[in-house]
């Protein structure tokens, strides 16, 4: 978050400090904007798009440490934007490019930082940095520079710890649009009619999201954060979806209960990221914090319906707490049968959830790619077909969304043995 104190921009350098809860303190350069940032410092182990990194709204109120040593050597263009502003709360690199080099350039991501009045800070030691984050979780922090670095050292620690916490955060209804507007899928390559009409909340969405339904032929209205079912049901649409987006899933009472509604009365639905927390509440599922989180395009998941292993691209600081490995009753019962349908191989955190008796399934992690692998953009055709299976009356669930060739009667032997909230993360 930005204080009070205006930050000043430039490109002209000055001596930045880099504080944490813990009484660490890094000095560096300035990067950006010249003044005062907070926020909780997490860490991204992405190697490339750093702009979609720092335009995505799910890292709003956040300080991004890269590991990537060398950020901004392709500099800015105005085509890879995952939203309308940068959303991070300040930007932290090792070793800044003197100068972009790519044919898209168009400023350097210096300019960019300091006219959209983001405190960033360079020239530390980034990877010293998050083994501290790696070890002792995501912490409070701030961003001081000119001549705020200058203050003493216990009043900006104090300035830090005194800053709200991300635990109990409520942030989707601070990044969504304001507005409601549709992503046609014939302005993104799609030549015949549209085959479906979905309802997107946008919690913090990103670009590149509706953008790979439209691909597929689905025209997407996208939606404030606040919208009630009683507008969803105005569009009639064919099934429903929530995005990612930052904060507390357990502040987001107003989407529950939507959801809650949409999966009572059996509409398609698909949730990326805070949406796949957001259906294991609405399900009767806890959520808690994890101590660093998931931040990265090189975050390898396991399929257990098929044994396969996706590398994908996440950024979320908080997880859904359900069994891994059984088919369980939903704690709300109303919605029968759930499925743990993919876990993180590095820590075992849920990373997916499959309804067996209604259609509406989600992941933890970013199919649409942006940055990222495309190992997982099969999950949009999931959610086609889903809605075309519904649509042509058949009895279409969350289990339907595996395509035949992959269906196996041993695939519920591959989940592992842990639970959701055993991990060492």
């Amino acid at each position: 978050m930005m204080t009070n104190e205006a930050p000043r921009t430039g490109t002209a350098t000055t001596g930045a400090l880099l504080v944490l809860e813990d009484g660490s303190i890094y000095e560096g350069t300035s990067y950006g904007a010249v003044g005062i940032t907070l926020g909780e410092a997490v860490f991204s182990t992405a190697m490339t798009g750093y702009q979609e990194t720092l335009t995505d709204p799910s890292y709003a109120r956040q300080i991004v440490v890269q590991t990537a040593p060398h950020i901004g050597n392709t500099g800015i263009n105005d085509e890879d934007p995952e939203s309308r502003k940068i959303w991070v709360a300040g930007y932290v690199v090792r070793d800044a490019a003197r100068r972009p080099s790519n044919w898209r350039s168009a400023r350097s991501l210096d300019d960019e930082l300091a006219a959209q009045g983001i405190v960033g800070i360079k020239d530390l030691d980034t990877r010293a940095i998050t083994r501290r984050l790696r070890d002792k979780g995501a912490m409070k922090a701030g961003i001081f520079s000119g001549e705020a670095a200058n203050r003493p050292r216990p009043e900006l620690l104090d300035e830090v710890i005194n800053q709200p916490d991300m635990l109990g955060a409520r942030l989707a209804e601070e990044v969504t649009a304001t507005e409601a507007y549709v992503i046609e899928p014939a302005d993104h390559g799609w030549t015949a009619e549209p085959i479906a009409t979905v309802a997107a909340i946008d919690l913090g969405i990103k670009t590149m999201t509706p953008v790979r339904m439209a691909e597929r032929g689905l025209r997407v209205h996208v939606l404030p954060a606040t919208t009630t079912y009683a507008q969803i049901e105005e569009l009639n649409p064919d099934g429903v979806f929530l995005s990612n987006g930052p904060g507390d899933p357990a502040t987001a009472s107003t989407q529950i209960g939507l959801l809650r509604e949409v999966l009572e009365a059996k509409k398609p639905f698909f949730g990326i990221c805070f949406g796949n927390q957001i259906l294991g509440r609405a399900l009767g599922f806890g959520t808690y914090k994890l101590p660093f989180g998931h931040r990265g395009i090189n975050q390898p998941v396991i399929d257990h319906a098929t044994g396969k292993v996706e590398i994908t691209s996440q950024n979320h600081g908080f997880a859904v707490d359900a069994p891994i490995g059984e088919v369980v009753t939903a704690p709300q019962s109303q919605f029968g049968r759930v499925q743990v349908s993919h876990s993180s191989l590095n820590d075992g955190v849920v990373e997916g959830l499959r309804c067996l008796d209604i259609p509406a399934f989600s992941v933890q992690y970013h199919p649409e790619a942006a940055a990222g692998p495309h190992d997982s953009a099969y999950l949009f055709d999931r959610f086609v077909e889903l809605i075309q299976a519904q649509r042509d009356g058949q009895t279409a669930t969350g289990a339907n969304t595996l395509p035949p060739a992959d269906r196996r009667p041993s695939a519920d032997s591959l989940a592992p043995a842990t639970g959701g909230h055993d991990q060492n993360a």
